[in-house]
């Protein structure tokens, strides 16, 4: 068995619970697809890696397992689970119906600073780009999403939606490098910034509408491309 690679080290916060921070670390490396699908995360391995005991990594793959990430076979091994589209599908669902009524309810208010905050967002999001920083990028991508749902007072949900999010966030990791997806992703986050800033809610429904649906619409080239992603069948 090959020994797994993690793209940059892990350091304990003993003011936090040793098992979130697994989760937390863990997730990132599937979302980031550092971790591919079909990786088999052995848990002696593990607690070799982190320097902890056993129980931390188990409560931490058991919390992934709930978010439809991995799967754990009981006295055999905890492997990394293919993108679930359906799983992909609701999360999309939910989170366009909530992000329209955060953006319908912000341009609402005419905020012009907070449309400004927004595209000084979208500026640092520009600049990762064209140094080629896509970790980056996507950082401040959800940096903008999260900073709408501050904004309009939902904070909680944005933490909701992120929990419910892994296999769609994996469906846009595939996606960010083809057919100019980031170049995409800034323009639809300029419209979104000044349409919340000019105070013109259809604006930033139409915007918003045409941000999310992008990757769903390429789900056979993403298929075609990436064949040994994916959970069997419809899921």
């Amino acid at each position: 068995m090959e020994t797994i690679v993690f793209s940059g080290p892990f350091t304990l916060d003993r003011s936090r619970h040793a098992a979130v921070q697994v989760y937390e670390y863990l997730r990132e490396e599937i979302v980031s697809l550092t971790l591919k699908p079909g990786t088999v995360l052995p848990r002696n391995e593990l607690s070799a890696h982190f320097d902890l005991s056993v129980t931390p990594i188990r409560d931490a793959l058991m919390r992934l397992e709930e978010e439809g990430l991995v799967d754990i076979y009981p006295q055999h091994a905890t492997r990394v689970r293919g993108i679930s589209i359906a799983s992909a599908r609701q999360a999309h669902f939910l989170r366009l119906a909530v992000e329209l009524e955060v953006v319908r309810t912000l341009a609402q208010k005419k905020d012009a600073a907070l449309g400004q905050m927004l595209q000084s967002l979208v500026l640092q999001q520009k600049a990762a780009l064209k140094g080629r920083d896509l970790e980056s990028f996507n950082r401040v991508d959800h940096a903008f999403h999260r900073q709408l749902y501050t904004a309009a007072d939902v904070e909680e949900l944005w933490r909701l939606m992120r929990h419910r999010s892994g296999n769609m966030d994996r469906l846009r990791r595939l996606h960010l490098p083809l057919n100019n997806k980031s170049e995409s992703i800034l323009k639809d986050h300029a419209d979104i910034a000044n349409a919340i800033g000019r105070g013109d809610a259809a604006a930033a429904e139409a915007a918003l509408r045409r941000h999310l649906s992008g990757t769903l619409s390429e789900l056979d080239a993403l298929r075609e491309q990436y064949p040994d992603y994916w959970t069997p069948g419809r899921d």
